[in-house]
């Protein structure tokens, strides 16, 4: 049963993010950016009221890809989308469920950003960080978890959103969720990322893995997401270098993002063809789950993909930009959707309801399905709340990237204070070594336990004192 509730206060901030490893977004490298946080207080109907956090990177040349456009520029879109949902949030003071304040402003908040020119991927981003603040408000504020919030629905989730969902039965399905102690990581490997130590030119020497082979010994990863640029001889001659390594291990799983580089289907469909031919790639392709985002948004969502599916599942990510995009795809040849915290956390959820619908009617192959990509999200609130997502979906590996390319909580600024006490509440999530708090990997898996605690997946939440108002840098 949904709770309904007022939101009193929304509060945005951000702290600046330096990387330790380069990491390249498809046409842009990246060296630091800033994250946002939101702070929400809400008041429920007898008058309790609770705070709720949130976070996310503000990734350049992810939500928007122009190039004409600066990281700076992109920035300034990112911050523009929160501030413009702030204010329709806390607009007209309304009563609602937390389903309902995001239903009441999707559209509008696409349209309110349409005439700045932001694009719908941004436009969805400041809502995303919102709803998951106060969404761990209402949790706090009822004392649940963000799990057994969601498997009674208390945000009081329906398909007024999503037609094809009309005749679905969204309660029974969430109730029908249930969360693993552990997960799987699907370690990124980056187009400008080593793969031996010869390959590294300029070593760090700061006590964490840097080549894919360090990072094998160290976390005990078996599953991989390897990125390619599109260009079929480099991508070729990579993946050769990269299965040189995997194949050293007993089983491992993969997945490949083509990030937007192909140029049409059929050059997509052709890479994979190409590398079916190659004997030094055979485990690697048959270890391929899916083949994620191969098109350009501008087209994937014009163009059949039904002779790179035939081979290998196809999924979208950056096209999934809004509710309709998921059901718009399934009918050019994808199966799958990408579950990113930075999109919301109730378009997650209800594109997995779409693919449970469609599975109930399909073959027992189940053919629809979701993976759990990451936008390098950082130790904290940000990775918490996602991996209480995903695992709550039944994901059973999430492609983590934030811990490889920041070192912890050090690179992101975070106060001594802060660092201790998400350590304090998530012992076996996170452990310190040489000075910071850092994601504790071990087997190639993460625990999460900790998470199924009062609010939405945190013990903690940052020391505001220590993070700069965001109106500052977006006057």
């Amino acid at each position: 049963m949904s709770t309904d509730f007022r939101i009193l206060e929304l509060n945005i901030f951000e702290r600046g993010v330096t990387m330790r490893l380069p990491f390249r977004f498809g046409v842009v490298t990246l060296s630091a950016c800033p994250q946002a946080f939101v702070q929400a207080r809400i008041r429920l109907a007898d008058g309790r009221e609770a705070e709720g956090a949130s976070a996310e990177l503000m990734v350049p040349k992810w939500f928007d890809k122009n190039l004409a456009l600066s990281n700076e520029d992109n920035f300034a879109q990112l911050r523009r989308s929160l501030l413009l949902a702030r204010d329709a949030y806390l607009s007209d003071g309304a009563t609602r469920s937390a389903f309902g304040h995001f239903a009441a402003h999707y559209q509008p908040q696409i349209d309110a950003a349409a005439l700045d020119g932001l694009n719908p991927l941004v436009a969805c981003y400041g809502p995303a960080l919102l709803d998951r603040a106060v969404l761990d408000a209402l949790c706090r504020a009822l004392g649940v978890s963000f799990y057994d919030a969601v498997r009674h629905n208390t945000p009081g989730i329906d398909a007024r959103l999503c037609p094809d969902l009309a005749r679905f039965d969204i309660d029974a399905f969430l109730q029908d969720l249930s969360p693993s102690p552990r997960i799987h990581v699907r370690h990124t490997v980056g187009l400008l990322d080593p793969i031996v130590r010869s390959d590294v030119i300029d070593a760090l020497d700061d006590g964490l893995p840097e080549t894919l082979e360090e990072v094998v010994a160290t976390y005990g990863c078996r599953y991989f997401k390897l990125k390619v640029c599109g260009k079929t001889d480099e991508d070729i001659d990579r993946l050769t270098r990269i299965a040189a390594v995997l194949d050293r291990l007993p089983e491992y799983v993969v997945t490949l993002d083509g990030n937007e580089q192909f140029g049409d289907a059929e050059a997509a469909a052709r890479f994979w063809e190409r590398a079916l031919q190659v004997p030094a790639l055979r485990r690697l392709t048959e270890s391929t789950l899916y083949i994620e985002q191969p098109l350009p948004r501008s087209i994937a969502l014009d163009a059949d993909v039904s002779r790179l599916a035939a081979a290998r599942p196809v999924l979208i990510d950056e096209s999934d930009a809004t509710l309709e995009a998921f059901p718009t795809a399934l009918g050019l040849g994808y199966t799958g959707v990408s579950s990113k915290d930075c999109k919301g956390v109730y378009r997650s959820l209800l594109n997995a309801a779409r693919c449970a619908q469609r599975n109930a009617s399909a073959p027992a192959t189940a053919p629809y399905f979701m993976s759990a990509e990451d936008l390098t999200t950082q130790a904290g609130l940000a990775v918490q709340q996602d991996l209480a997502l995903v695992n709550l979906l039944g994901l059973t590996h999430v492609e983590r990237n934030g811990h490889h390319y920041v070192d912890g909580f050090a690179g992101q600024g975070a106060s001594v204070e802060e660092q201790q006490a998400f350590l304090a509440a998530h012992p076996n999530l996170y452990r310190r070594g040489s000075g910071t708090v850092r994601l504790h990997i071990e087997n190639g898996s993460l625990e999460l336990d900790s998470l199924a605690l009062p609010g939405f997946a945190s013990g903690a939440h940052p020391v505001w004192e220590t993070l700069e108002p965001m109106e500052v840098r977006a006057d």
